[in-house]
């Protein structure tokens, strides 16, 4: 799985979400992703990431071995983002 399709399979899943997807090590299944919605305000971190994981479960099944992610709601991305090189 490439990184343009796990974007597009969690930009799918996740309303208006915006999803920044890396491969650090280049070898096609260790990733990292930022997602960026509104829909992530008030609903607890746990929650957040299980929406986006579940949407992600069939690829995990079968191409990726792991993945590193933070989700954030657009007010918070756009504080903390220049962290994170964006």
């Amino acid at each position: 799985m490439t990184v343009n399709e796990i974007k597009t399979t969690i930009e799918s899943a996740v309303p208006q979400s915006i999803a920044y997807v890396e491969d650090p090590n280049n070898d096609g299944q260790h990733f990292r992703a930022f997602v960026v919605s509104p829909v992530f305000e008030g609903m607890l971190l746990v929650k957040q990431h299980q929406m986006v994981m579940k949407a992600l479960k069939e690829a995990f099944a079968e191409f990726v071995h792991a993945m590193a992610l933070k989700t954030f709601t657009p007010q918070k991305w756009n504080e903390l983002k220049k962290e994170f090189g964006y």
